[in-house]
Parts: C-alpha cells; sequence; structure tokens
C-alpha cells in the first residue's frame, strides 16, 4: 500500500535536509580525533619523560594552590568534556549518516537503478566507518585521560592530608 501523505513527503525531505550537516560533523568529529590522538600521544611523551606540565592537575594546583580538591576535579570533568561528548555523540551522528541514504536507495531500488542505489549505499556505509572510528579513537583516549586524572587526584589529596 503505498500511501504519499503530505507529513510523509515532509518527513522525508526533512531528513535529506539532515544529511549534508550530518556528514560535515562527523568529517569534524574524525578530523578532531586524530588531532586529539596527536595531543594526547604527545601528552603521553611527556608524562613518560616526567615533563611536569604534562601532569595538568598537578599543574593547576601549583599554579592555584587555593583551589580545593573538588574545584580541581571540577576542573578535570571540564577538560573530558567535550571528548567525551565526541565519544558518545559520533555513533549517533553515524546511524544517522547510514540511515538517510537508506530512504533514496530505497526509491531506487523501486526504479530498478542500482546504479544510485550503489551511490547511496556508499555514502551510508562510509559515513558510519568514520564516525565509528572517531568514536573508538576519542573514546580510548577519554578513557586514558580519565585514569590520569584520577591518579593525580590522588596524588593530590595524599600530599594534602600530609601536609594536615
Amino acid at each position: 500500500m503505498n500511501l504519499n501523505l503530505p507529513i510523509d513527503t515532509l518527513m522525508y525531505g526533512i531528513a535529506q535536509l539532515f544529511l549534508l550537516p550530518v556528514l560535515l560533523a562527523i568529517a569534524l568529529l574524525f578530523l578532531y580525533a586524530f588531532f586529539a590522538l596527536g595531543a594526547f600521544a604527545w601528552q603521553a611523551r611527556q608524562r613518560k619523560s616526567g615533563v611536569a606540565s604534562a601532569f595538568e592537575l598537578r599543574s593547576l594546583r601549583q599554579a592555584r594552590p587555593r583551589l580545593s580538591l573538588a574545584e580541581i576535579e571540577a576542573e578535570a570533568m571540564n577538560r573530558l568534556e567535550f571528548i567525551r561528548i565526541a565519544t558518545r555523540v559520533t555513533p549517533m551522528l553515524g546511524l544517522v549518516a547510514t540511515m538517510i541514504p537508506m530512504g533514496p536507495a530505497l526509491r531506487a531500488l523501486g526504479d530498478g537503478q542500482l546504479a544510485d542505489v550503489a551511490n547511496s549505499l556508499t555514502v551510508a556505509f562510509s559515513s558510519v566507518i568514520l564516525a565509528l572510528l572517531a568514536a573508538a579513537i576519542t573514546y580510548a583516549i577519554a578513557h586514558v585521560r580519565r585514569r590520569w586524572y584520577a591518579d593525580e587526584l590522588l596524588q593530590l589529596e595524599i600530599a594534602e592530608g600530609k601536609q594536615a
């Protein structure tokens, strides 16, 4: 049964409008993931070498000694916020970018236009692959950074306990 209701056509049209912005968002998050990976690798190298500035929370404590541990912990969460959002949003955008081209692909399949089906599916699968790669990279970085921050907070807490 083919119902071409105005609401169906409207929803299809609106969904198609989101394809380009979603693809651009995935591309930007993919680039961000590799930027974050480079910054992470640099910081890991510095931490291994014992460079003091690579230990962000300790450096923050030295720069602003009046901050409480709760304020430092809040700052750590602020520093993790964007990468954690990217980790969660990127796969969702990948799913959206997979589903949007499926409408035109199914229409083209119904009309027997296999080249258009292939083009739509190429966009769908390429976008989800890039989104999942970006999410995997940002997830790993966020996870390790969270551990680094927890270790630094523990060391600051121990140091504060010794001073009291």
